[in-house]
C-alpha cells in the first residue's frame, strides 16, 4: 500500500522525483486529489519519461520546469468536462494519465518549460529551433508547443509516434508520424548551432 508521502519520495531518475509531477493547479483549486489509481504503473511510465527525455534536457540546458505532469483519470476527466485544457481520457493522444496503459500502450507526458530557451524565445527565437533539436537528439513520441513561455508537451510512448505540433506561429503540424522532416539535416543543425553541447543518450 502506497502512502502519498512515500509516493512523492519515489525517485524517477537522476533529476526528478514523483512529487514534482503530482502538483495540479486544477486539483488544488477544485479540491480534487491527484493520486494514481495504479502507482506502480505510473512510476514505471514516469520513470521512462524522465530517463529517456527529461534528464537529457536538464543535462544539456539546465533546469527543466514542470508545468503539468501526472493527472489521475478523475482529475483529467473533470478538466476536460469543464474546458480546462485537458483532453478526453479516451483521446489517443492524451498523455498525462500515466497509469491506464499496459505494454505498448504505456504513455507518460508532461508540459514543461526549458528556461534557457524560454529566454531566447522571449527575444524572438523560433520555436522550431528547439523542436528540430529534440527531433535530432531525443527518442520522443509527441511534442506540442504552446505560446506562453514556449512551453511544450513532451511525450514518451513504448512505440513512439514521432509527431510535432504547435499552437505557435506557424501553427499546425510540423512533422507527421512516419514522415521525413521538411528541412534537411544540415538546415536543422544550423538552426541550433549555438545550443549547448548535447548531453545524454542519443535517441533513435
Amino acid at each position: 500500500m502506497w502512502s502519498l508521502e512515500t509516493l512523492g519520495r519515489v525517485r524517477l531518475s537522476k533529476y526528478f522525483y514523483m512529487r514534482e509531477f503530482l502538483y495540479s493547479e486544477i486539483g488544488n483549486f477544485h479540491q480534487i486529489q491527484n493520486i494514481p489509481e495504479n502507482p506502480d504503473l505510473a512510476i514505471e511510465t514516469g520513470r521512462a519519461l524522465c530517463e529517456v527525455l527529461l534528464d537529457p534536457l536538464e543535462e544539456t540546458f539546465g533546469r527543466v520546469a514542470i508545468r503539468s505532469g501526472y493527472r489521475s483519470p478523475r482529475l483529467n476527466r473533470f478538466g476536460n468536462e469543464n474546458k480546462l485544457n485537458c483532453a478526453r481520457n479516451d483521446n489517443p493522444l492524451e498523455c498525462h494519465i500515466w497509469d491506464i496503459g499496459v505494454g505498448d500502450a504505456r504513455v507518460a507526458g508532461a508540459s514543461i518549460v526549458v528556461p534557457w530557451f524560454a529566454d531566447l524565445y522571449a527575444e524572438g527565437r523560433d520555436w522550431r529551433d528547439l523542436a528540430w533539436w529534440m527531433h535530432d537528439h531525443l527518442d520522443y513520441s509527441e511534442i506540442w508547443f504552446f505560446p506562453k513561455l514556449c512551453a511544450f508537451n513532451l511525450v514518451w510512448r513504448a512505440q513512439p509516434l514521432r509527431r510535432i505540433d504547435s499552437y505557435v506561429a506557424p501553427r499546425g503540424c510540423l512533422l507527421r508520424p512516419g514522415a521525413d522532416p521538411s528541412e534537411p539535416q544540415a538546415e536543422r543543425r544550423a538552426r541550433y548551432g549555438d545550443f549547448p553541447p548535447f548531453r545524454g543518450l542519443v535517441g533513435g
